[in-house]
């Protein structure tokens, strides 16, 4: 065509149905009348492909261009360390095994053993040590009176009491409130091990 002329509608059908005819002679002679059950305008298997290639590389450039903070990226691969938290931590394991500390701590549990024969009050305590070991705590205190009431001898369960704590191993330190109100010295606190 040269320029400035114009193809009118019939010169276009008559080179479509020229290549059409050039197209079905060539499936002809190699022996394939093939019909497309593709929709129309639909993309092939072909198109799809480059499609996906195409946005895939796409992707990958949009990844590239992409700017990671230094800071940010150690943040990701090291993570952070909480130092004020871990020295919190290692003051209350400190605390908790200093004994002065132990000492002026109130006690966590108690038990109360007036009026209890020994065989039963050796078993209660036996108990109540045994369960504030497993709850994990570190000071417990037992009331077994003065033995104001007890009849010709010497108080029996402060006796009783004061040979369990030597002979417990889950025993450590022990002592009499400085208060009467706290027990005097009717009651022992326990630091246990």
């Amino acid at each position: 065509m040269i320029e400035g002329d114009f193809m009118d509608m019939g010169d276009i059908l008559n080179q479509w149905d020229n290549y059409q005819s050039k197209h079905i002679k060539k499936q002809k002679e190699s022996g394939k009348n093939q019909v497309s059950h593709k929709k129309a305008n639909a993309p092939t298997a072909e198109e799809k492909a480059r499609a996906a290639e195409k946005d895939f590389e796409a992707q990958m450039r949009r990844d590239n261009e992409k700017q990671i903070n230094p800071m940010e990226m150690w943040l990701r691969r090291y993570g952070t360390i909480d130092k004020d938290k871990i020295a919190e931590e290692d003051e209350i394991k400190n605390r908790e095994t200093d004994r002065n500390y132990l000492i002026s701590m109130t006690p966590e549990a108690r038990i109360d053993l007036h009026g209890l024969h020994q065989d039963e009050a050796y078993e209660r305590l036996n108990n109540f040590i045994a369960d504030c070991k497993v709850r994990g705590l570190k000071k417990v205190l037992i009331v077994h009176g003065k033995g104001i009431h007890t009849h010709g001898t010497d108080p029996v369960l402060g006796e009783l009491v004061r040979k369990f704590i030597e002979r417990d191993k889950r025993c450590g330190t022990s002592g009499h409130p400085k208060t009467k109100y706290e027990g005097g010295t009717g009651a022992t606190w326990v630091i246990l091990k």
